[in-house]
Order: C-alpha cells, then structure tokens, then sequence
C-alpha cells in the first residue's frame, strides 16, 4: 500500500513537473524568432486582435501563435489593442510581450524635419514618421481654422513649424501633430529669443519670414549672420529688401536660376521689389541656423549683396549702389558665359 502511494505520489510530482516547466515556457519562455537584437513594428490605430497576431507572426515576433494566444487570452489583450511603435528585443518572452502590448508602451520615433519649401513638403516629409498621412496633414496645414486656433494669419503659419528632429508616438494624427509642433515652437521662443527678436525690432513670426529669405538667400551659412544685417539695415532705412527669391515664391517657379526684370513686374504681396518691407509669410521652413542669424544679425553697413561670380555659393556685399552694379555685372556675365539665362 505504502509502495502504491509513493508510486502515485512520484507520478504526480512527475506530472506537475511537466505541466509547470510547460506553463513556464508558454508564460516565460523566449517567444521572438528573428535573429538579430530587435525588431520594430506599427500597429495600426483601430487594429483588432487577429491584425496584432498578423503583424507579430509577419515579423517573427512570436514563435508560437497558440502560445501567445493563450497568454494573450488570459490577460485579455485581444480587448485591449493599443496602437502604436514598438521595440521587440531579441528573447522577450509572452508574458513581457503580452504586457508591452496591453500598457501600449511604445517607443517613439524621431521625426526629421529638414530641408522643406512648401507645406505639401512638410505632409511629405512627416508622413514618413508618423501614422498620418501626408493628404490628412496637408489638408490641417492648409485649414484656416487651424492657424487661428494657434494665433496665426493663414500666411504666418508656416513660422510655427521649425525644422529639427522631434520626438513623436507614431500613431500621431494631424490634429496631434500640429499640437505638438506648437508645444515646440512655445520651447524654441525663450525669452532670450523673444528679447533678441524685440532688440531688432520684429515679431516672432516676422523673425521667421525674414529667415526664410535669408535661407533662400544663402548657400553658406557662414554668411546668414552677414546677409540678415543688411535686409535689416534695408528694413531700418526703408528700403525694399528687392529679394529675388520672393520673386522666385511668387512665380512658384523654384527652378528659375535667373530672374529678370520681367520677373519683377508680377503683382504678387511676395514682390518685394513692389511692396515695402516684408512679404505676408515666409517663403519656406527656415531651420534654426537662419532664425538665430536674425536674431543676432552682423553688425555693418552693407546694404547690397550679389553672388559671387566664381560660382563659390558666397556673396559680394556692397554699401553703395554704385559698387553694387560692379559686382551685379561681374556676376551677369559670368551667367551669360555659363548660358544660363532663366
């Protein structure tokens, strides 16, 4: 008798045995199967269940879908989908796995803002970090309700989006973007920039137009600091700014290497070679560089700048008219050498 309880007693501790380290391995097991240190994926917003086990098993998240299933149906996960970019390490189990998952811990994604003209490339270029599409991010961008909702003429607007690298949740929609982009650009006004930009007498949002100009302007940006002080001693003294990329804006013709007088003639608030001061918005996105170029402008008295004509990318900076049409014409025929006429 006491030979068949020790027999049961063994057996059960076998069983039990077997049924934990099988437990175990279905709840603290490695679960991943790809070979490298991680894996990241998207889970769509509005994803049910069956969309997650795809995007796992299509990117050799899980091993084992039954597994994971039954640790996911334990914890109710397949009720609990949050959207969203998420870092997999290499070896995470189902139990981790399942727990990432349900608290939505993600990791966010560095959103690269840079080189950017138009808002169609703003949509284009953030669209490619987030979840938004660039036609949903467009279409806020270019909503007049938008700009007011965050103390903007439809023409400034543009000044509150200053390329940078930004962190975001992936599973940003348009609404959240611009929201963000505006918590943003509140950081980047410090009140040692909001002084800078009272000392030279301009808004926060005519800082940026004239930045964009100067960015427009400006091939080296050793030069920004140069270019900024001479349309501001222009703007100080009345001048037109007579600045070929407004003309370029206004034409809508970015390939143009050339602009002639004709060019000037168009009736366009972006022609300042017509209308005194700064345009209604700026021209493009100017990154950091060119704000803080205006803010802290070179002190000097130039009031005209031209290309060089050994093609360098810098200037030849004039305080009279006079020296002014010496460099223009140097410049002039090194174009007309070249055959570049528009």
């Amino acid at each position: 008798m006491k030979k068949a309880i020790l027999i049961i007693a063994v057996l059960g501790l076998v069983i039990g045995g077997l049924l934990f380290k099988t437990y175990y391995a279905k709840v603290f097991g490695p679960t991943t199967a790809f070979q490298k240190d991680s894996q990241e994926i998207f889970i769509p917003t509005n994803s049910d269940y069956e969309t997650v086990l795809r995007i796992l098993e299509e990117n050799e998240v899980i091993s084992n879908k039954d597994d994971f299933n039954w640790i996911a149906e334990k914890k109710k996960y397949n009720t609990r989908i949050k959207p969203g970019h998420y870092i997999i390490p290499e070896g995470m189990n189902n139990n981790e796995l399942v727990n990432m998952l349900r608290a939505g811990n993600q990791t966010p994604v560095k959103l690269v803002l840079q080189s950017v003209r138009l808002p169609q490339d703003l949509a284009s270029k953030a669209s490619k970090y987030i979840e938004a599409d660039s036609l949903e991010l467009l279409t806020s961008l270019l909503d007049p309700s938008n700009a007011s909702k965050y103390g903007f003429e439809m023409e400034s607007f543009r000044s509150m989006f200053i390329p940078n690298t930004y962190e975001f949740w992936w599973n940003t929609d348009a609404s959240g973007f611009i929201a963000k982009m505006a918590d943003e650009y509140k950081k980047f006004w410090n009140e040692d920039r909001i002084a800078a930009a009272k000392a030279v007498g301009l808004t926060q949002s005519e800082v940026t137009c004239l930045a964009s100009i100067v960015k427009a302007e400006c091939m080296k940006t050793d030069e920004a600091h140069i270019i900024a002080g001479v349309y501001l001693n222009r703007l100080n003294k009345g001048i037109a700014l007579q600045a070929d990329p407004t003309l370029v804006f206004a034409l809508g013709d970015f390939g143009l290497n050339r602009v002639l007088d004709i060019h000037k003639e168009i009736d366009s608030p972006y022609n300042t070679y017509k209308n005194a001061g700064l345009p209604p918005g700026p021209i493009n996105y100017p990154e950091q560089v060119y704000i803080d170029a205006v803010l802290h402008p070179q002190k000097h008295d130039y009031l005209y700048f031209c290309a060089n004509a050994d093609f360098s990318g810098y200037h030849s900076f004039a305080k009279s008219y006079q020296q002014h049409l010496v460099n223009a014409r140097a410049y002039q025929k090194e174009l007309n050498r070249r055959r570049i006429f528009r």
